[in-house]
């Protein structure tokens, strides 16, 4: 719907370093809802204004407007940066989009997801609703997919959504758009960080010019030439549960 990855156990759920991440698919489910046991989510047919009492802790608002700043190659030639580079610009040498954190200024913009605050749920482990700790118990991290069980990939599931705590799952799942068509909720009891999502540059007539926008692992050979937006977990060992 971050601060950086980094190497912690937390009661079973398990961050790596980026050095020993796997490759990230195309198939990486996008924060944009959440999803329970291949059942279409209860009351799929409300009007959508009637859908959302809350604004996600991660939704962008209309004032949060990501910044134009100047994108450039690095000195050194081996990648982008900005021309005018602040510390906290990159994250493990990752280069993220500066959009200003300004929540409830201007209109929600459902579907459309705030880079830091996705990251800061991610790594802190919080739920992407109500920004609260993240639900666990003895079998994991709750968390929360768009899609039916038969479609997620054992051992690998990856995914833009942050975790998510038991009341805002139960809001979720009754109100979310996107989760109209299929949800699946999970406990989670290991996971990494795999990768980021953002747009790919490329060199241009004096200043580079992006080409692509998707999923990159964090070993990728493109990744210095990404402007990163939401970081990815792969959901490793998990069962599909209720509430």
């Amino acid at each position: 719907m971050t601060t950086g990855p980094r190497t912690q156990t937390r009661q079973g759920v398990q961050n790596v370093n980026p050095a020993s991440r796997q490759p990230v698919p195309p198939a990486t489910r996008t924060a944009k809802g959440t999803s329970v046991q291949g059942r279409s989510a209860p009351g799929a047919g409300a009007a959508r204004s009637a859908l959302l009492d809350v604004v996600p802790f991660i939704t962008r608002w209309s004032a949060e407007v990501t910044s134009a700043a100047s994108v450039v190659v690095r000195r050194d030639g081996k990648g982008i940066g900005y021309a005018d580079e602040r510390s906290y610009d990159r994250v493990d040498g990752i280069l993220w989009a500066r959009t200003p954190s300004q929540p409830g200024r201007g209109k929600p913009q459902f579907g459309a997801v705030h880079s830091l605050r996705q990251r800061l749920t991610m790594t802190s482990l919080l739920c992407h609703i109500c920004g609260q700790p993240a639900d666990r118990n003895p079998d994991g991290l709750l968390w929360l997919i768009d899609a039916q069980p038969h479609d997620l990939h054992p051992g690998k599931e990856r995914t833009t959504h942050p975790p998510i705590c038991r009341p805002c799952a139960q809001l979720s799942i009754r109100r979310c758009p996107h989760l109209r068509h299929a949800w699946t909720l999970l406990r989670v009891h290991t996971f990494r960080m795999c990768g980021v999502q953002g747009a790919l540059y490329t060199r241009g007539q004096g200043t580079p010019v992006p080409v692509d926008a998707g999923s990159f692992e964090f070993t990728s050979p493109a990744l210095p030439w990404v402007r990163a937006s939401q970081l990815i977990a792969e959901l490793q060992d998990f069962t599909v549960t209720d509430l």
